[in-house]
C-alpha cells in the first residue's frame, strides 16, 4: 500500500497505472494525474471564460439561475450549496454544464437541456469540447480501476455511456479577515469519480484514515482525481470516497478569488448500483445490501446538500 497520494501519468502502461491508481484510491481515495490528454490551450481558454462569466454583474448571472432545477444546469448563486450534515452554506458560486442529448433520447427524462450565457462568445463550443475531453480521460481512469478490481478492462464502459456527468465552473470569491476559513465544508462527492482542474491553488485537503488533513496540490494543469460515493458504494468501500474540504489559505492568498473546474463523472441514470460480488467476503460483508439506481441515489443526495 502506498504511503502517499500517487502521482501518475495516463501514458503509463495500463497494468502499472492500474496498480498505482488502485492502491492510492484504496488508501486515500485520491490520486494526481498528469498527461491526461486535455489540451493546455483548451484549459486556458476555459479558465479565461470562467473568470469572465463570474465577473459579470450579479443580476446578469442570476438571469441564468433555474429555480427548482436542483442546480443541474446554468448558474447557482453564492452560498446556496451546503455540505451534508452542515448548516453553514459553502462560500462559492458555480455554473453547471451537462450532457447534450439528441432530441427524443429516452434519457431526456433525467437530464435537463444545457443553457449558455449570451455575454461570452465561444462559451458553448469551448465547454462542450472540454466536457468531451474530460470524459475521455475519465474513461481511461475507469479502465485502470476495472483492472485493479479484477474486472474486464471495459467493464465500466456501458455504465457511463450517456452518463449524467456534470462539469462545474467554480468560483470562491475573496474573503477578508478569514484566514483558514472553510470555503467548502468537509464532504464526499456524490458521483463515480471526480476529475478536478485548478487544484494547484492551495486549499484542497483530504481527511486521511488517521484523521489528519492532507493537502492535495497537483502541478498546474494536472488533475486531482478522487473516488465518489457511487463508486465507493459499488465496491463496498474498497475504493474510498474520502472526505475533503477547501480551506481558505492564509496571508495574501486569502483575499484572492479561487477558481477550479471539477468534472463529476456519473453512471448513466438507469444503472443499478449493486455491490460487486468480488468486493464481498467474510472480512468485508456487504455494507449496501439494498441496490438502487444512480438516478435515485443522486436525488437523495441532492436533497441532502440543499440543491433540491
Amino acid at each position: 500500500m502506498t504511503d502517499q497520494i500517487a502521482a501518475v501519468s495516463l501514458t503509463e502502461p495500463m497494468a502499472q497505472l492500474a496498480t498505482k491508481l488502485g492502491e492510492s484510491f484504496e488508501e486515500f481515495g485520491f490520486a494526481i494525474v498528469t498527461d491526461h490528454g486535455i489540451d493546455t490551450a483548451l484549459i486556458e481558454r476555459a479558465e479565461d471564460m470562467s473568470r469572465a462569466f463570474f465577473a459579470l454583474p450579479e443580476e446578469v448571472k442570476r438571469a441564468y439561475f433555474i429555480a427548482g432545477g436542483g442546480g443541474a444546469r446554468g448558474y447557482t448563486p453564492f452560498k446556496t450549496e451546503v455540505a451534508k450534515g452542515y448548516d453553514k452554506k459553502d462560500l462559492k458560486e458555480f455554473w453547471h454544464v451537462g450532457r447534450t442529448l439528441p432530441a427524443g433520447d429516452p434519457l431526456e427524462a433525467y437530464m435537463q437541456p444545457n443553457i449558455w450565457p449570451d455575454e461570452i462568445a465561444g462559451f458553448q463550443e469551448t465547454f462542450e469540447t472540454l466536457y468531451a475531453e474530460f470524459e475521455k480521460a475519465g474513461a481511461r481512469i475507469l479502465t485502470a480501476i476495472a483492472i485493479h478490481l479484477g474486472l474486464a478492462p471495459d467493464w465500466f464502459d456501458p455504465t457511463i455511456e450517456k452518463g449524467n456527468s456534470v462539469m462545474r465552473l467554480l468560483h470562491y470569491p475573496p474573503i477578508e479577515n478569514a484566514d483558514g476559513a472553510v470555503r467548502a465544508a468537509p464532504h464526499g462527492d456524490i458521483n463515480t469519480i471526480t476529475l478536478l482542474l485548478g487544484a494547484e491553488e492551495a486549499g484542497l485537503e483530504l481527511l486521511s484514515q488517521k484523521g489528519e488533513w492532507i493537502p492535495v496540490q497537483p502541478p498546474k494543469n494536472a488533475l486531482a482525481v478522487n473516488i465518489g460515493d457511487m463508486l465507493s458504494r459499488l465496491t463496498n468501500d474498497r475504493l474510498r470516497s474520502t472526505i475533503h474540504q477547501v480551506r481558505n489559505p492564509v496571508g495574501e492568498a486569502a483575499t484572492r478569488s479561487r477558481y477550479s473546474m471539477p468534472f463529476f463523472l456519473h453512471f448513466r441514470p438507469d444503472f443499478r448500483i449493486e455491490t460487486l460480488p468480488s468486493c464481498i467476503d467474510d472480512a468485508h460483508p456487504d455494507q449496501y445490501p439494498d441496490s438502487l439506481t444512480a438516478h435515485d441515489f443522486l436525488a437523495i443526495r441532492l436533497k441532502e446538500i440543499g440543491l433540491m
